[in-house]
């Protein structure tokens, strides 16, 4: 990693442990910074991360956040789901207190170039496919970011052989002032987290950050089909490529049933796995990523072909009893469940339900011209069978992941779907929307063979 004297001797807060704490601790001190780590929820005595730091010298402050925790305080470092309302960051803006994520540290002393994504939706399957792409072209690219790696710890080992593919939140990229990748990609613009964000606005305005720092010597990947991210590029200082799903541009388009970028023909739409319309805006925006690397055309050929997605987003499970079963448990909202339904063209057994958080599902109907029956479980089932009557399909409540892939597997035709994509959150029956999607994929397995 790179040097950087801008932390050494100065007080920093760490505000919430867990991975993105932990690791931006340990880098601020072997920045030199003089570090004190908060975490508002009581700590096991055995905790690991708290010993291992108390070990190196940072102080660990557990079970609330102390009157006097910014006496000193010249930085915080916030994990990045903590919001601005946070009584400890409410004082710090008044105090003129800068408050920054880990993101923005690791931004200053990577040696790696780093190709920055962002966007609503598809930011995981986009990180993922675009990492199988470069390695399959024997390139070293490392995970970071909102994927799962915290970028502090990649950063430590990370070389100038080395490309970070850093999947970047909304919530990372509004706290990332020194942020400046080689490469940044806007997905898509959509409404959510307004639970976190003052409004819309505040939003997208996070999610333009990603180009905030890049010159002319930098690119700026986007997508040309989506009226709000091609106004925000008026803000944006990077060299810019679209790409599109309609019409030719710089970067990567369709025409006649052909993925093109610029003049070269890549691959026929046929011959790709991934399901889905929103599956094609990922790929194209993967292939505009990855020749703007350098990237051999045979290397993306050879991905395209044999990447079938994302474990739990739209994920081809496999064929058994002559359907086709697909795990899409990621899709903890309705505008998931919209994109996974308007996905197939075949006759869908749909699996829904989950947590109710008073959401009106009508607003689904548009989308269920495919579905031929509803099995749902959660506490919004009831919605679900009211939904399914009003479509006038067949409906059935399961109690449990097994007995409805079950019921499920019966209603289903011959070369029907069976997708299992809840649009609501996993929490009233698994302890996260992973949980459920192994408990589908178990399921499945389990499931008799047919005659």
């Amino acid at each position: 990693m790179k040097y950087t004297a801008d932390y050494e001797g100065r007080q920093v807060l760490v505000l919430g442990l867990a991975k993105s704490g932990f690791a931006a601790a340990k880098l601020l001190h072997r920045l030199g910074a003089q570090v004190i780590v908060n975490e508002y929820k009581q700590l096991a005595s055995d905790d690991q991360l708290k010993i291992t730091l108390e070990e190196m010298g940072i102080t660990v402050i557990d079970g609330g956040h102390p009157e006097t925790i910014l006496t000193g305080i010249e930085l915080i470092v916030k994990n990045p789901g903590i919001p601005y309302s946070n009584s400890v960051l409410v004082q710090a803006k008044e105090r003129n207190i800068p408050i920054v994520v880990e993101t923005d540290i690791a931004a200053q002393v990577s040696e790696a170039p780093m190709i920055a994504i962002t966007g609503t939706n598809g930011k995981t399957t986009t990180t993922t496919l675009l990492h199988a792409i470069l390695t399959a072209d024997g390139q070293k690219p490392l995970f970071a970011g909102n994927i799962g790696e915290v970028v502090s710890e990649v950063v430590l080992e990370a070389t100038r052989e080395n490309v970070l593919v850093t999947e970047l939140s909304s919530f990372q990229l509004m706290a990332s002032p020194h942020l400046h990748p080689q490469i940044s990609l806007l997905l898509n613009f959509d409404e959510a987290h307004l639970d976190y964000h003052t409004d819309l606005e505040e939003y997208h305005g996070a999610k333009a950050k990603i180009f905030q720092n890049q010159t002319e010597a930098d690119y700026c990947v986007y997508n040309a089909d989506d009226h709000r991210i091609v106004a925000a590029m008026a803000d944006c200082q990077a060299t810019q490529i679209g790409f599109s799903q309609h019409q030719p541009t710089n970067g990567a388009y369709v025409a006649n049933g052909w993925i093109y970028y610029r003049e070269e023909a890549i691959i026929g739409l046929e011959k790709v796995v991934l399901p889905g319309k929103h599956n094609v805006e990922n790929m194209l925006a993967a292939i505009t990523v990855a020749k703007l690397s350098q990237v051999k055309t045979a290397a993306i050929i050879e991905v395209l072909q044999t990447f079938s997605g994302v474990k739990h987003r739209l994920q081809f499970v496999k064929k058994k009893n002559g359907h086709y079963f697909y795990n899409d448990s990621k899709a903890t909202n309705i505008q998931a469940a919209k994109t996974a339904l308007a996905s197939f063209q075949r006759p869908i057994v749909w699996l829904a339900g989950g947590l109710d958080r008073g959401v009106d599902f009508t607003e689904l109907r548009p989308y269920c011209e495919h579905v031929a029956a509803i099995v749902t479980f959660g506490e919004t089932a009831n919605k679900f069978v009211d939904l399914a009557q009003a479509l006038q399909v067949s409906v059935a409540k399961a109690g449990t992941m097994s007995e409805a892939v079950a019921i499920a597997d019966a209603f289903a035709s011959d070369e029907a779907i069976v997708l299992l994509s809840p649009a609501c959150a996993s929490w009233d029956q698994y302890a996260s929307f992973e949980v459920r999607g192994d408990a589908f994929l178990t399921a499945i397995e389990q499931l008799p063979e047919g005659e």
